[in-house]
């Protein structure tokens, strides 16, 4: 990579935008992950505007970003640097970001060392706010985007994942390609574990997250979009369940996991059809953006709709005044209870506690004792403070712990065997789970279930639960 005088610009040979300027940065940093910087600037920008980081996909530039992604394009409408980071064929065959190597992907090392001094470049250039910057990226690109969410949760706001992967899903280049097309069969507790491992001791507030999937995309699996969406959701301490959803253009369904003040924390984008890309959708629209060409595919402008979920737009929610509670433990108090604690927070009349993202119980302590669970079982808790007027502040990081003995056990078989080893019985052609009679339908080798047993001779259906 050719290196400028320290501390320089340099204009790209690339054609400007009418309202700003498309260059090169050098000098900004040591620079461990040998990356090439280039930002794209709107013309009388104010200082104090956001700044958002946008990682090309394999076999691309930062050019090929700029020209077709469509950032360019709200960076002039709602007023924000982009900084275009460029990886080669030096560092990769297919000058792939490193998403997939801990050598280069982690907190102080490698790519993403260099994307942080990109972003405190660009702070110090252009006078960034250093509370609004956002991270997204397309395939490999959407990879190292996810892994600076988990390492950097201090530097970015929010993230958006394109046909990407989840942080820290793969360590070595042997198992990249199992993390793209298989599913990892990790829980969302075992996912979220890896963006809390990143940043060890860091509580909050973490980065609100979009993912964009193509449902025809074979390069890429879709199970990725799911366990982002199991991984980010766990992170902010919420359930899977969406909070909303709706229908946008071209196939395109939208759902939202919301904090308990209501702002989205985590949002969902499946392409119906598309394949593997960056969603563009070329035009003059409100809502359009981009070019289409090799991996920008034309059908809805996620650039768009990605810069209404961070705010970008203006308008958007504020985070709530009660910041989260610092220093949450839990542990477990028996086979049927953890008992949890944390610090006070200024201005807290009582504090809400969330098991699983669902609301466990309130106390005006700061400790708080959960009953009634099953014995062996992990759960994921998260704290709130909520002040007198009975506003719920910012969630804490979550923690996970486990209850004491051994966890109920799950038999997963056809129904025929299900009776012949004595935990199901069959009347009249059909077949009932031993102790609870729920039904399991035909008794045949042809239907299956999985049933838990919670006591001598006791079965429960628990389809999905094990």
């Amino acid at each position: 990579m050719a290196a400028a005088t320290a501390g320089t610009v340099t204009p790209a040979a690339t054609a400007d935008s009418p309202n700003g300027t498309f260059q090169q940065v050098a000098g900004f940093g040591a620079n461990p992950g040998n990356l090439a910087m280039y930002t794209y600037t709107p013309a009388g920008l104010p200082t104090g505007a956001p700044l958002v980081v946008a990682l090309h996909g394999c076999l691309q530039t930062a050019s090929d970003y700029y020209q077709h992604s469509g950032w360019a394009k709200f960076a002039d409408l709602y007023g924000f640097t982009v900084v275009f980071p460029q990886t080669g064929s030096t560092n990769n065959s297919l000058s792939c970001f490193s998403w997939f190597d801990a050598a280069k992907d982690a907190r102080g090392v490698g790519e993403a060392a260099s994307v942080a001094q990109m972003v405190a470049k660009a702070e110090s250039l252009y006078g960034s706010d250093g509370h609004r910057v956002f991270v997204t990226g397309l395939s490999a690109g959407g990879g190292l985007a996810a892994d600076l969410l988990a390492d950097y949760p201090d530097v970015f706001a929010g993230g958006a994942i394109d046909s990407g992967l989840p942080a820290h899903c793969a360590t070595t280049q042997s198992a990249a390609s199992g993390c793209q097309n298989g599913d990892q069969g990790l829980t969302p507790a075992q996912w979220g574990d890896k963006v809390r491992s990143a940043d060890p001791g860091y509580s909050g507030p973490w980065p609100r997250v979009a993912v964009w999937q193509g449902t025809s995309d074979t390069v890429v699996r879709p199970v990725n979009a799911t366990e982002l969406r199991d991984q980010w959701t766990n992170v902010w301490g919420l359930a899977q369940s969406p909070t909303s959803s709706r229908s946008l253009p071209a196939g395109t369904t939208e759902e939202l996991y919301a904090d308990p003040s209501g702002r989205p924390a985590v949002a969902v984008y499946s392409v119906a059809g598309m394949g593997h890309g960056l969603a563009v959708d070329p035009g003059s629209g409100a809502d359009q953006c981009g070019a289409s060409g090799s991996y920008f595919l034309s059908t809805i402008c996620s650039s768009y709709y990605t810069a209404q979920f961070w705010g970008l737009t203006g308008g958007g929610p504020t985070t709530p005044g009660l910041p989260a509670p610092a220093g949450l433990t839990a542990s477990a108090g028996g086979p049927d209870s953890i008992a949890l604690s944390w610090q006070p927070v200024s201005g807290a009349a009582s504090y809400q506690v969330f098991r699983d993202g669902a609301t466990a119980g309130t106390t005006t302590g700061t400790s708080f004792t959960d009953t009634g669970l099953a014995a062996g079982t992990s759960y994921t808790y998260t704290v709130a403070a909520v002040d007198a007027s009975g506003t719920q502040g910012t969630k804490s990081a979550a923690v996970t712990a486990s209850t004491s003995g051994s966890a109920p056990q799950c038999f997963t078989d056809n129904n025929y065997d299900q009776v012949q080893a004595g935990r199901a019985t069959q009347s009249g052609g059909l077949t009932y789970a031993l102790g609870s009679g729920q039904s399991m339908g035909l008794w045949n080798i042809f239907v299956t279930h999985t049933l838990r047993q919670t006591g001598p001779g006791y079965y429960v259906l628990a389809d999905g639960q094990c």
